[in-house]
């Protein structure tokens, strides 16, 4: 049989247009309007890829020193410098893997409530596509961090997998949150909680990886990248929380909140479970001693800023009812 013969072309295929302003929309903030009507000229996903083996320098550091959480340590500094090397490396893969790890299993999951309309609050035709814009950014990101990841291990000739290592601590502390939950909805409420936390303050945390020069130049463009689309994200997590905030009753805003103070602490404490994965797969002569050493220190924030909830709080009147101490 032969093949239908398909229309001639009229001209170059264009994006569908977005929905129209629907202006008695009270969930449809000119923010999120903005956002969505910008993806295509600010978004990385649509614009051209870097060659990251170009950008491969085998001279500069994989990973900050002062990121691994044990680089004060007298044990690490007795190391020699290819295995300090090596665990700057490990690192690396690290971070990728907790941001890949934020990504697929916190903050997707929790942009899914909104388009599904988990929460009846109603979101228009323009908020839905400004949350699947980000939730298709999203997965774009984590491809960005798992080819960063490869190009190192191509380039260094190290077998370090991601499988070596556990469930970021955010994920790890979410899943125990969520499990916790007693029923569909506060489970809901701590998924919101989270991704909020996360998109709110993501920024912060990679920008831990953008201002030292010394640093892998495909490591900080690969962050870079990421973190120009975090910044628009995180005005639009705020919105959405707003948006369901306001429909709350006084039990809900109380297990909101709650959920928001457990996520600031998941996701800016250090992840030593992580590290302990790390300095047994490297075999590292008393590492386990170093993690506990760590481990009975003062704790120490790794992201310090998560000022973005609490100004999202004060907007909301509940800054002083949030259970953190700053």
């Amino acid at each position: 049989m032969a093949e239908p013969e398909l229309p001639a072309s009229q001209g170059p295929v264009l994006a569908p247009a977005l929905p129209d302003h629907d202006p008695h929309d009270v969930v449809e903030s000119a923010v999120v309007r903005g956002l969505a009507r910008s993806w295509g000229r600010r978004a990385t996903v649509k614009k051209s890829e870097p060659d990251l083996d170009e950008l491969f320098d085998p001279g500069r550091l994989d990973f900050p020193d002062e990121l691994v959480p044990f680089h004060a340590h007298p044990g690490y500094r007795a190391l020699d410098e290819e295995h300090r090397a090596r665990l700057r490396g490990w690192g690396w893969i690290a971070y990728n893997k907790n941001v890949m790890d934020i990504e697929q299993y916190v903050v997707n999951p929790g942009f899914a409530l909104i388009t599904t309309d988990f929460f009846e609050v109603g979101p228009s035709d323009t908020v839905t596509t400004g949350v699947l814009q980000a939730m298709v950014d999203e997965q774009y990101h984590t491809l960005m961090h798992l080819n960063a990841s490869a190009v190192i291990r191509r380039r260094r000739g190290w077998h370090m997998p991601e499988s070596a290592l556990p469930p970021c601590r955010t994920v790890r502390e979410h899943r125990a949150a969520v499990a916790a939950a007693p029923d569909p909805r506060a489970q809901a409420l701590v998924r919101l909680a989270f991704t909020t936390v996360a998109e709110t303050s993501i920024s912060a945390f990679l920008g831990l990886m953008t201002e030292d020069a010394d640093l892998q130049p495909v490591n900080r463009t690969t962050v870079a990248l990421h973190r120009r689309d975090e910044l628009s994200h995180a005005s639009l997590a705020a919105e959405l929380l707003k948006m369901v905030f306001t429909e709350l009753g006084p039990g809900d805003r109380a297990q909101l909140l709650a959920a928001l103070a457990a996520g600031i602490e998941a996701f800016t404490g250090s992840d030593l479970g992580t590290w302990a994965a790390v300095v047994d797969a490297e075999r590292v002569p008393g590492g386990r001693e170093m993690l506990a050493d760590v481990a009975a220190a003062p704790p120490r924030r790794v992201v310090q800023d998560c000022s973005a909830i609490r100004r999202l709080c004060a907007e909301l009147g509940v800054a002083d009812e949030l259970p953190v101490t700053w």
